[in-house]
């Protein structure tokens, strides 16, 4: 990544092109679901045990989820282009003159 969610057009080890890379929307998709399940259980053990005010309990939680997203999406959009780097996917395939081998 050369920022919080922008890739390198290459890669600074191999020299791998990453501009061609189409990850979209999926990583914030994949965010969502994974702090929803995360914070799912949270918010009701939380009320269960400690029975808080709504609105404390709202403001907790909301802070929550916004470093849990925050802290998720790079990661998850770095694996999105590794999957479609390892699946040949979007331009990362070989050129047509080679094949793989069986």
């Amino acid at each position: 990544m050369r920022s919080y969610l922008k890739t390198r057009d290459s890669c600074a080890v191999c020299g791998e092109e990453l501009h061609h890379h189409r990850a979209d929307d999926g990583p914030a998709y994949a965010t969502i679901l994974v702090s929803g399940h995360i914070l799912a259980p949270l918010i009701l053990w939380v009320y269960a045990t400690f029975r808080p005010d709504p609105l404390v309990m709202a403001i907790g939680l909301s802070g929550v989820f916004v470093a849990l997203a925050l802290f998720l999406l790079p990661r998850f959009k770095g694996m999105f282009v590794a999957v479609q780097w390892a699946k040949r996917m979007h331009g990362f395939g070989l050129p047509d003159d080679e094949e793989l081998p069986h």
